[in-house]
């Protein structure tokens, strides 16, 4: 009988493999090693803001959980492929980069919204808490 996997469980390897999945790096990498075999420098200029040492600690990581294999074309070029295994990532991983793009305009209001709030709050709090701190300054800075 085999064990029932839940990532809820600190101890359940799912969670390894979820973290892996949910990794920014991993997602970006996958998305577009479906589309065709790459070789690390093709990776790397693709992928912007990823170092090589991240890149490169990626794929052996997804080489490892049999997501991508590297193997070397006629053309004596090593390329990085999915597997089977690999490819059946590009679905969800695909749909996450879709809503990503397709609700920035949203995410970035809310960003603005919530930081707006939290200046407001701050700078209020400043200004309630310690009224005579501005005069104070004012009586040092005109002597």
């Amino acid at each position: 009988m085999s064990p029932e996997w839940t990532v809820f469980s600190s101890s359940c390897p799912s969670r390894a493999s979820l973290a892996r999945v949910a990794n920014k790096w991993t997602a970006m990498i996958v998305i577009l090693l479906h589309e065709q075999p790459l070789r690390f420098g093709e990776l790397h200029r693709k992928v912007e803001g990823i170092t090589k040492k991240v890149l490169v600690d990626t794929l052996r990581a997804l080489d490892r959980d049999g997501m991508l294999v590297r193997a070397v074309d006629d053309d004596g070029h090593a390329r990085y492929r999915l597997t089977p295994l690999g490819r059946t990532l590009h679905e969800p991983l695909q749909a996450l980069q879709l809503w990503a793009e397709s609700h920035v305009e949203e995410v970035l209001d809310a960003q603005e919204r919530y930081d707006d709030e939290a200046d407001r709050r701050l700078l209020g709090d400043c200004a309630d808490a310690s009224p005579s701190a501005d005069s104070r300054h004012g009586d040092i800075l005109h002597g």
